[in-house]
């Protein structure tokens, strides 16, 4: 195993609408998964309202405890939308007309639909870097460690994939599940034990439901495969000796 440093992640999810459980937050899984396939570990993860001082306010704590920090949603048309220009002030840089931005947008519409709403989305900090958009045209942007992305999880997603080359990530964060059929209760103590002795190992345990029989799955987590490997050992001998049945989840 490579010697890389910790490197660390904070999202922002930015938006009234999935405060007031009208919108739900997808974007947060999608975000962890790919950071954490990048060896990036997600540290915290907030859910704000749109509001200007609070997003900037955010920003400022999270972009200095944390090497990368994603905002998502705000950047669209509406009136609504006001994470572009909060993330300006954010950095004191001024907000306006990106060019590369506006002339993407203005050759992505045809002539007589690059109307106000869809200009104001070539509005954000003047000197950001563009996210480019492979699904509707609509750029991210950032500006030193702060990536803002919309909040749509389908173009979110598309719109990843280009900046794995932008990013400085650690060693893979590596996982194995072990899914069994019991209780938590039953296996709690066990499991305490394992954990106590392999502190390197994140050890999760999350119930689920099958057949109409609770169940349990064990995530073991960490950048050390033999780490990962040795509590799972630990963890097949008290199975074993249990006689609790290990299954397979689709």
């Amino acid at each position: 195993m490579t010697n890389k440093k910790e490197i660390s992640a904070a999202i922002i999810i930015i938006g009234n609408e999935v405060l007031s459980g009208r919108t739900k937050d997808l974007n947060t899984s999608t975000l962890a998964t790919w950071l954490n396939s990048l060896g990036i570990s997600v540290g915290e993860v907030r859910v704000i309202p749109d509001v200007e001082k609070t997003i900037i306010n955010t920003v400022h704590e999270l972009r200095v405890k944390y090497n990368y920090v994603f905002t998502t949603g705000g950047i669209g048309p509406t009136h609504d939308d006001i994470t572009a220009e909060s993330i300006s002030k954010a950095f004191n840089i001024e907000y306006g007309f990106h060019k590369e931005a506006f002339a993407i947008l203005e050759k992505y519409y045809e002539p007589g639909n690059f109307n106000d709403g869809r200009q104001k989305m070539a509005k954000m900090p003047i000197t950001a870097n563009l996210i480019l958009n492979p699904t509707s045209g609509a750029p991210g942007f950032y500006v030193e460690n702060v990536f803002s992305l919309p909040g749509v999880p389908s173009i979110l997603k598309a719109m990843i994939g280009g900046l794995g080359n932008v990013l400085v990530g650690g060693d893979p964060i590596l996982s194995k599940t072990i899914n069994l059929m019991t209780y938590e209760s039953e296996i709690a103590s066990s499991l305490t034990n394992v954990q106590d002795n392999n502190k390197d190992v994140e050890i999760g345990s999350y119930p689920f439901f099958r057949q109409g029989k609770l169940g349990v799955s064990i995530v073991l987590r960490s950048k050390d495969q033999d780490k990962i490997n040795l509590c799972n050992s630990l963890i097949l001998e008290f199975v074993k000796a249990k006689n609790i049945k290990i299954v397979e989840l689709e």
